[in-house]
């Protein structure tokens, strides 16, 4: 079965989690540290928070935006249902806003639609790692909180994603190009709000207990308000500061692959394939194709005989508001989140597909595709 994802991972990330774990010092320290500073200099950040996962990071933005009970937050329908349930985790409502057709991204008129007096912020999700289009928000006058789970290396006008935003969330979970098993990264950009963020990881204690255990002498914490355990271990750091490393070549590599795919898919009728927008680069985290609108196989039966031919595909992304978890959720119409939910697909890819099995999957494919 080719599968539709493998990290690329070897004997680097195991001596250095091998190492983190032979210094003694496996739980947050000073790993974690050296990993912060490195991911937020690649992706043009002022100051990264290493945490748990992109969930935790997505939760302590709108905490310390103060997002609480009476609140309202627009998000995407269309993105893994952990977005909308960190608005749920303060207490405040997800609101639901359709997306672009052709990025799967928000746009400022689809957010404008559903503003209200009560908004307080916007979660605007670079789904599959293809850049939203950031500055198009500007206009609302909204704190925007960039869920960037999937978009390590992917550029907006020429630059990271992540340069310059307030907030930004990042996963680092086994699906994504960078990966630390499970973990995750918030990226601020205000000095004071970044001191914040880490004492609010941390049950909120005045004094790290790395920085306790750095300082030599009888150090007695406080703990300044209610907080959190999001923390990250030095073994994940260890193997994220050899991920990072990895990074440009997984995308240089992915978008070789994903140019390939779009040459040989051009022979189905009807298919559209993820691409580049205008603005930006994508780091084809997720390469998806939505079918036309006159295939005569439904986007499920498609899957099922892909698996049959050995190729493991996974539904496109999913549409939150048809969740069980958010049944008699009030929402506007959704069509374009509908239409991408039930239409869509993930192909393989990961950075050892081989041209052989590239052409096994597009082959299965074409003959998913056929009513025959």
């Amino acid at each position: 079965m080719i599968p539709v994802m493998r990290p690329l991972m070897g004997e680097e990330e195991a001596l250095a989690a091998a190492e983190a774990v032979r210094s003694g010092w496996v739980a947050q320290g000073p790993r974690v540290r050296a990993f912060e500073e490195a991911f937020a200099l690649r992706v043009g950040a002022a100051h990264g928070v290493a945490v748990s996962s992109c969930t935790t990071a997505l939760h302590l933005a709108l905490h310390l935006l103060d997002v609480g009970p009476g609140d309202e937050v627009v998000v995407p329908s269309l993105s893994f249902i952990a977005t909308a349930n960190a608005v749920r985790y303060c207490g405040a409502t997800p609101v639901f806003a359709d997306v672009s057709a052709e990025t799967g991204n928000l746009t400022a008129e689809t957010v404008a639609a559903v503003v209200t007096d009560r908004t307080r912020a916007v979660v605007l999700v670079h789904q599959g790692g293809v850049p939203a289009d950031v500055k198009s928000f500007e206009g609302l006058g909204l704190p925007i909180v960039e869920d960037a789970a999937c978009a390590a290396g992917s550029t907006y006008h020429g630059s990271p994603v992540g340069l310059g935003a307030s907030l930004a969330a990042w996963s680092f979970h086994p699906r994504k190009l960078l990966t630390t098993g499970e973990g995750g990264m918030l990226t601020v950009d205000d000095p004071e709000v970044a001191v914040r963020a880490r004492r609010l990881r941390e049950h909120g204690m005045s004094v790290s207990a790395a920085d306790r255990h750095a300082g030599g002498g009888v150090v007695l914490e406080e703990y300044l308000e209610t907080a959190f355990n999001y923390r990250m271990t030095d073994i994940q750091a260890a193997v994220g500061l050899v991920q990072l490393g990895r990074l440009d070549a997984i995308i240089a590599r992915r978008r070789e692959l994903a140019a390939r795919y779009h040459s040989l898919l051009a022979r189905i009728p009807g298919l559209r394939a993820v691409s580049d927008p205008a603005y930006g680069t994508t780091n084809y985290q997720s390469f998806w194709v939505e079918l036309s609108e006159d295939c005569p196989v439904d986007r499920n039966e498609v899957l099922n005989r892909l698996a049959a031919k050995g190729v493991s595909a996974r539904r496109g992304i999913m549409a939150s508001h048809l969740e069980p978890a958010y049944a008699g959720h009030p929402h506007v119409a959704l069509p374009v989140t509908e239409r991408l939910t039930s239409r869509t697909l993930i192909l393989p890819l990961f950075h050892e597909l081989t041209a052989e099995e590239q052409d096994q999957v597009v082959d299965a494919l074409e003959l998913a595709c056929d009513a025959r």
